[in-house]
């Protein structure tokens, strides 16, 4: 099977939110070293990396475009031009404060409010490289769960790789595997003091697409390459002219 591609928003190696991202999942993506818990994570061991272990795959990230196979003819190369141009089009965005939360049955760091710019964002990625991915199969289909959907969850399945999309983005950057309800309010708890100062400290810029490889399947993600976002404008305030 050919690798899968995909384009994650991470933080910048070793910045405040990857270092507290990525110790609690235990793996450096650019390397695959592994990591150690923060002291703050107060998890057994064994309990810590079964809870971790699915987004442990994946390294700390936010899927902008899931992972997808190139089509015939496309090159890891040109698929990376193509980010560089996008990335080159796109401005920063401040995703504002965030704080993890229970979606389903597990546990992300979500925005609390996201900016109305994210889901423009997060369709340019997916629909601007579309044309790069290879047609999903009838395995890739069936993994996806395509029997169980609804209408409007297959056709976005089949027209884009992914169910998740345009209308139904939602950012997240994962913590936990599927949990219980009891399990997510410790994973919750654990996070509130470490992203309240995070919050404070240095809020959140989504600033970089990233691309990340899996080589096969099952096989960890890699974080090879990141493509930098424009500065955002900043509008300048006008003097109010005061009457006299």
């Amino acid at each position: 099977m050919s690798a899968r591609y995909a384009v994650y928003f991470t933080p910048a190696p070793h910045s405040p939110w990857w270092e507290a991202g990525a110790h609690w999942l235990g793996r450096d993506e650019c390397s695959d070293a592994p990591l150690r818990p923060g002291a703050w994570q107060k998890f057994a061991a064994d309990e810590w990396r079964a809870l971790t272990a699915a987004p442990r795959r994946y390294g700390f990230h936010a899927t902008l475009k899931a992972p997808f196979r190139l089509r015939a003819g496309v090159s890891e190369q040109a698929l990376l031009l193509r980010l560089q141009d996008l990335a080159l089009t796109l401005q920063s965005l401040a995703l504002g404060p965030m704080q993890a939360s229970l979606l389903g049955d597990f546990v992300a760091l979500v925005p609390t409010a996201p900016p109305p710019e994210l889901l423009s964002l997060a369709t340019r990625c997916v629909v601007e490289l579309d044309d790069l991915r290879a047609p999903l199969s009838e395995q890739d289909l069936e993994r996806r769960g395509a029997a169980s959907l609804d209408a409007r969850g297959l056709e976005l399945l089949q027209r884009y790789g992914y169910t998740q999309v345009l209308e139904r983005f939602r950012l997240h950057l994962s913590l936990s595997a599927a949990i219980d309800a009891a399990t997510a309010r410790r994973v919750i708890a654990a996070w509130e003091k470490p992203v309240a100062q995070l919050n404070a400290a240095c809020p959140l810029l989504l600033d970089r697409l990233c691309l990340f490889v899996e080589a096969g399947p099952g096989q960890a993600f890699f974080r090879i390459a990141d493509a930098m976002l424009q500065p955002a404008v900043r509008v300048p305030v006008r003097a109010q002219r005061v009457a006299p």
